[in-house]
């Protein structure tokens, strides 16, 4: 689908900007985190020449931070790239503008077999037209799952989990390789064999070049006597090991360990300083968050959901666009159905 908006800060007459992704939702060809993000930039010239001095784009994701004051929401810009520039556009004329960008190991999946989670990304297009800037409006972007992502869920699936939500989550977690400012939580209802000691499990990819880091954590039930508890626990895995293991014996002892876990990461400090992947190895290691949710102040990135723009954080009637975006991205396809 393609978006136009005519650059405001030009006014009537100046060039119209359309970009194209190749990764739209719906289009069955969902980008990759870690993979290349292509398209095109379609620009019209206006009533005049315009010297165009940089084509860029942003990704944008939609998060969530809690705060004392309540849940927050906001946009982060999480990567930028200039894809194009230094060329006058004659009036009336137009250029296209092909790029292929490499999206960050950390991308968050928006959706699986095609079917959205929930979670809202999408570029920007920036243009730099005769010394001033103007955005341009959202395209939204779809991002499927690693293959090792893809295991590891579809294993979760085989053994009874269920999905329930999606979210990104403004903060870190300690004692990883986390790079992002922002992690995502799938959260999962429990398989029937774990109902009795859980509530629910969410879990966090945190992809890189060499693996997969696969944070757990369980909302564990109190006893008769006994509150119930949060537990965090790690595992990593290389790229390579989706064709040779056995991912459903492999993460139900992921899960068997989780719920045997008797540590709150309550009680751990709020960062790690160890190397998470000294050695490349595969096993269990302790984690802890130390974003919203986690019992963790985060008193920049609330400051930038509620006051503007701060730290990356872009002020939060943002989000409503991006709202309205995709509520109308649905209405079309609904009309179409209809």
């Amino acid at each position: 689908m393609v978006f136009k908006r005519l650059l405001g800060s030009l006014g009537v007459g100046g060039p119209t900007v359309d970009t194209v992704l190749d990764a739209a939702p719906g289009s069955g060809n969902a980008a990759s985190p870690g993979g290349a993000l292509t398209g095109r930039v379609h620009i019209k010239g206006g009533s005049s020449d315009f010297d165009i001095s940089e084509i860029t784009l942003e990704l944008i994701a939609r998060v969530e931070a809690e705060t004392d004051g309540g849940e927050q929401h906001g946009t982060v810009a999480f990567e930028r790239y200039v894809v194009g520039g230094g060329f006058r556009l004659g009036a009336e004329t137009e250029q296209v503008v092909p790029f292929s960008v490499v999206l960050p190991w950390e991308t968050p999946v928006s959706e699986l077999y095609g079917q959205p989670l929930g979670i809202v990304l999408g570029v920007r297009t920036e243009l730099a037209v005769a010394g001033a800037k103007d955005k341009g409006d959202l395209d939204p972007l779809a991002v499927g799952p690693l293959p090792a992502q893809e295991a590891v869920l579809e294993a979760l699936g085989r053994l009874g989990f269920g999905f329930r939500s999606a979210d990104l989550e403004y903060g870190r977690i300690g004692g990883t390789g986390q790079q992002l400012p922002f992690y995502q939580e799938i959260e999962l209802s429990p398989a029937p064999q774990y109902a009795h000691a859980v509530n629910e499990i969410e879990v966090t990819f945190l992809a890189h070049p060499g693996g997969l880091e696969v944070v757990l954590e369980a909302d564990k039930r109190g006893g008769m006597f006994t509150p119930g508890h949060d537990a965090l626990t790690r595992f990593t895995v290389s790229h390579e090991d989706v064709a040779t293991r056995d991912w459903t014996a492999e993460v139900d002892g992921w899960v068997r360990q989780l719920v045997e876990h008797r540590a709150s990461y309550g009680t751990h400090a709020a960062y790690g300083h160890h190397d998470p992947y000294a050695g490349g190895h595969h096993g269990q290691q302790e984690g802890h968050r130390s974003g919203p949710g986690m019992g963790t102040a985060i008193a920049a990135g609330a400051a930038g959901l509620a006051v503007g723009v701060a730290g990356g954080l872009v002020a939060a009637e943002v989000v409503d666009e991006v709202g309205d975006f995709f509520e109308g991205d649905d209405e079309e396809d609904e009309g179409d159905e209809g």
